[in-house]
Parts: C-alpha cells; sequence; structure tokens
C-alpha cells in the first residue's frame, strides 16, 4: 500500500515541473541551432573559400588605373 500512496503522492506533486519545462526547450533551442549550423555551414564554408580565391587571385596594381593615380 505503501507504494500506491507515493505514487498518488508522486503524481500530484508540481514541484519542478518549470525546471523540467526550461530543460526542454533549452534543449530544442540548442537542437535548432545545431541543426541550422550543418544546414548552413556547409555553404558558408564554400563562400569563404571563394572570396579568399578570389582575393588572393586579385592584382592590386589595376586599382590605380581605376583612379587615375600611381599604385
Amino acid at each position: 500500500m505503501k507504494l500506491f500512496k507515493f505514487a498518488k503522492t508522486f503524481s500530484r506533486d508540481e514541484e519542478g515541473a518549470v525546471t523540467v519545462d526550461w530543460v526542454v526547450l533549452t534543449a530544442a533551442i540548442v537542437g535548432l541551432g545545431i541543426a541550422v549550423l550543418t544546414t548552413v555551414g556547409g555553404g558558408v564554408m564554400d563562400l569563404g573559400n571563394a572570396i579568399g580565391s578570389d582575393l588572393s587571385t586579385t592584382n592590386t596594381t589595376d586599382w590605380g588605373a581605376l583612379t587615375g593615380g600611381d599604385s
């Protein structure tokens, strides 16, 4: 009988329910962040590599011809 009384008391006890809600909400936000980073990460990496490649092949002497000054 003690087990049933304990189970009944435990099921009615709401202490800590807010903590559980916050833990679930935080886990959902972290999971969503990881999903976004996984989805977008490859494209951002490719874009960064393309920008780096373009910058490494840019000839800075062309800027003087555009502005009319010496470079």
